[in-house]
């Protein structure tokens, strides 16, 4: 039913777009990604399978535009959505940041779901984003969420923005068969604070600084750096990240990634390295779902790397092919027992952007 009543939903914004084509309103958007991937151990793609997979990453079809109402704020609106058939997953469509929103001079406030100003905070600097080399894969608080308001202050001086999200927490508030409380959020929000340009139009730097508050189950703060010499971009992150649920203090330290891209016409040549002991990124997690009887509870002493080398090359302005190798590197103890990480992954894929 569910799956009947989005299709249906995704076929009227297509409607509704063909009609308007002509018009100053809604605009169609999307891309498709697919790669092939080897994986030794399948932690790290997308469906989580070894061997030698299809990978769809995170390919989207969207609506959105914005609606002029009087001289002083626009209306604005989108609805994204994930394309999930390429693979078997028996999935049509998943969940993306759908939203409608007020922008004015002060500023623009956004309902429903979206990327968290936490998330949105790393700017340009995941080189490898939305693949199976991901930052996600070690770093916590990549999280798009439903149910939130979120504010974008205008550029300050054309150069510093204020930001933050606030999510409904009596929405999360997780209940027994009962109707009891098991686990509820005082306060769930985010905050950041960004200087510069993360596509480096304006600016040839980018800065951020910012803080998590109970989404995903996570308290932490980051700061993100990247700068632009040239044809040449280099980064640098550092977050520290702690579960707010005591069932799981056990999960808490710091993660870092430093990269780099050098830009040859069409061509990026790309590089980063990562270190995470703090056990909250996705690649733990599913490792340890993976194991029999096996809890996040009964982790302890992570130490993972990732490396990631690879390039893009644009065969159009919307048209492009690319390929990565990654390594992960690493151990943890799980209930008092050594566990390897260790993973070899090679991608190649192509994206179309439309």
């Amino acid at each position: 039913m569910k799956k009947n009543l989005l299709t249906t939903a995704i076929t009227s914004c297509l409607a509704f777009y063909s009609f308007t084509a002509l018009a100053d309103g809604p605009e169609f958007y999307g891309h498709a990604d697919l790669s092939i991937t080897d994986s030794e151990k399948g932690y790290a793609t997308q469906n989580q399978k070894d061997g030698t997979v299809l990978e769809n990453n995170f390919s989207w079809i969207g609506v959105r535009g914005s609606e002029t109402v009087s001289p002083y704020f626009d209306i604005i609106y989108q609805m994204e959505f994930g394309v999930e058939n390429f693979d078997n997953s028996n999935k049509t469509f998943n969940a993306r940041n759908t939203f409608l929103g007020v922008r004015s001079a002060a500023g623009t406030a956004l309902v429903g779901r979206n990327d968290t100003v936490f998330k949105a905070a790393e700017g340009g600097f995941d080189l490898f984003g939305n693949t199976n080399a991901d930052i996600d894969l070690l770093l916590a608080g990549q999280t798009r969420s439903a149910d939130g308001i979120s504010y974008y202050s205008p550029k300050i001086a054309d150069l510093l923005s204020l930001n933050a999200t606030y999510l409904m927490s009596d929405n999360y508030d997780q209940l027994d068969s009962n109707g009891n409380d098991i686990y509820s959020k005082d306060q769930m929000y985010a905050l950041s604070a960004t200087l510069g340009d993360k596509s480096f139009k304006t600016q040839n730097y980018y800065v951020a600084a910012a803080y998590n508050d109970g989404i995903e189950n996570v308290e932490a703060y980051r700061g993100v750096a990247q700068v632009k010499f040239g044809d040449l971009i280099l980064g640098a992150l550092y977050q520290h990240s702690e579960h707010v649920d005591d069932k799981f203090s056990n999960l808490s330290g710091d993660t870092y990634f430093v990269n780099a891209a050098y830009l040859i016409g069409d061509l990026k040549l790309k590089m980063m390295y990562g270190k995470d002991d703090s056990g909250l990124g996705k690649y733990v997690s599913r490792y340890v779902g993976d194991q029999n009887n096996a809890g996040l509870e009964q982790v302890s002493d992570v130490d993972l790397q990732q490396f990631s080398l690879g390039a893009d090359y644009r065969l159009s302005t919307k048209t492009m092919v690319y390929g990565h190798y990654t390594r992960f590197d690493g151990d943890l103890m799980l209930d008092g027992t050594l566990q390897d990480l260790d993973d070899n992954i090679f991608t190649v894929g192509l994206r179309v952007d439309f």
